[in-house]
C-alpha cells in the first residue's frame, strides 16, 4: 500500500529539481493561461479593422496592426487558443489510435500483429500532404475540427510502433501471466496490468504528439491548406507572407506568431526531456 505513494514522492522530489522540466513549464503554463483567458479580454472580432493600417507596436495596439488595421495582439490571443485546441484534438486522437493499435498488436501477436503492423506501415508511408490536397479539392471542408481529425488519423504510426514494442516486453511478465491464467479478459489485462506500467511513457508520447500536431497544423495553415476562416498562428504567418510583411519591414506582423509557435513546441519538447529524466532512473544521475 505504501509503494505507490513512495513512488509519487520520489517522482515529485526529482521533478522539482529537474531544470529542464521546470524551464519547460515556466514557458508552457503562462502560454496555456494566455490561450484560455486571453480572448476573454478582447472585445469584438479579432479580424475587425480597429486601427491605423500598418502601425507599429504602441500603447493602444501592443503588437501593432496589420496592413488592413487589424489588431495583431487580439489575433495572437485567439490564434494561441486555436493552436492549443488543434494540438489537443489532433494529438489526443493520434495517441488514442496509437495506443489501441499498439496495445492490441503487442499483446495479441501472431496474425493480429502482422495485420496491424501492415496497416501501420501503410499509414506511415502515406503522402499526407497529397491526401489533404485531395480532401480540400473534392470535399471543400476546411475547419479546425477537420484539420485536427486529419492530423490525428495520420500521426499515430510511430506511437503505435513504440507502444507495441513496450507491450511485447511486458506481456510475458509474471503479473500478466497470472492475470491471464485467472481468466481476466484481454482488454482488462491491457487496461489494468500493462497500461499502468507504461503510464509515464504514454504521457510523454502524448506530449510529443501534441507538439507534432501543432507544428503540422501551423505548416498547413502557412501554405494555405488549413482553415480559411477564423484566426490561428499559422494563418497569421500566411497572411503576413501573402501581403509581403517581411519586405515592407512589418516585423511585428510575423514575429509574434512565429515566436508563439516556437515557444509552445520548444517548451513541450523541453518538458518531455525533463519528464524522461524524472521517470527514468538511469537518467537521473546524468
Amino acid at each position: 500500500m505504501t509503494a505507490v505513494p513512495a513512488r509519487r514522492h520520489e517522482g515529485l522530489y526529482f521533478a522539482i529539481r529537474n531544470g529542464k522540466l521546470l524551464a519547460g513549464l515556466v514557458v508552457l503554463v503562462p502560454l496555456i493561461v494566455l490561450a484560455v483567458a486571453g480572448p476573454m479580454f478582447v472585445e469584438g472580432d479579432p479580424n475587425a479593422y480597429v486601427g491605423i493600417p500598418a502601425s507599429s507596436p504602441s500603447a493602444e495596439h501592443w503588437f501593432g496592426t496589420t496592413m488592413f488595421g487589424q489588431d495583431i495582439f487580439a489575433q495572437f490571443l485567439y490564434g494561441m487558443r486555436v493552436t492549443f485546441v488543434v494540438g489537443l484534438l489532433g494529438g489526443g486522437l493520434a495517441a488514442i489510435i496509437g495506443m489501441v493499435i499498439g496495445f492490441t498488436a503487442g499483446y495479441r501477436g501472431g496474425l493480429v500483429d502482422e495485420v496491424l503492423n501492415m496497416l501501420t506501415n501503410i499509414v506511415l508511408v502515406l503522402p499526407a500532404l497529397a491526401v489533404l490536397l485531395i480532401v480540400n479539392a473534392y470535399l471543400g471542408i476546411r475547419s479546425v475540427g477537420v484539420q485536427a481529425l486529419f492530423i490525428g488519423l495520420t500521426s499515430w504510426p510511430w506511437a503505435a510502433r513504440a507502444i507495441r514494442a513496450q507491450t511485447f516486453s511486458l506481456r510475458s511478465r509474471d503479473f500478466v501471466d497470472l492475470a491471464r491464467l485467472s481468466g481476466v479478459r484481454t482488454w482488462k489485462i491491457i487496461v489494468r496490468e500493462i497500461a499502468p506500467n507504461m503510464s509515464s511513457y504514454l504521457f510523454m508520447t502524448f506530449i510529443l504528439l501534441f507538439g507534432g500536431s501543432i507544428l503540422i497544423a501551423a505548416s498547413l495553415d502557412f501554405i494555405g491548406l488549413g482553415p480559411s476562416q477564423g484566426v490561428s498562428l499559422g494563418l497569421m504567418l500566411n497572411n503576413a507572407a501573402r501581403w509581403s510583411a517581411l519586405h515592407l519591414g512589418m516585423w511585428w506582423w510575423f514575429v509574434p506568431p512565429g515566436a508563439g509557435i516556437t515557444a509552445i513546441v520548444g517548451a513541450l519538447y523541453v518538458t518531455n526531456v525533463g519528464l524522461d529524466e524524472v521517470f527514468n532512473p538511469k537518467l537521473r544521475e546524468l
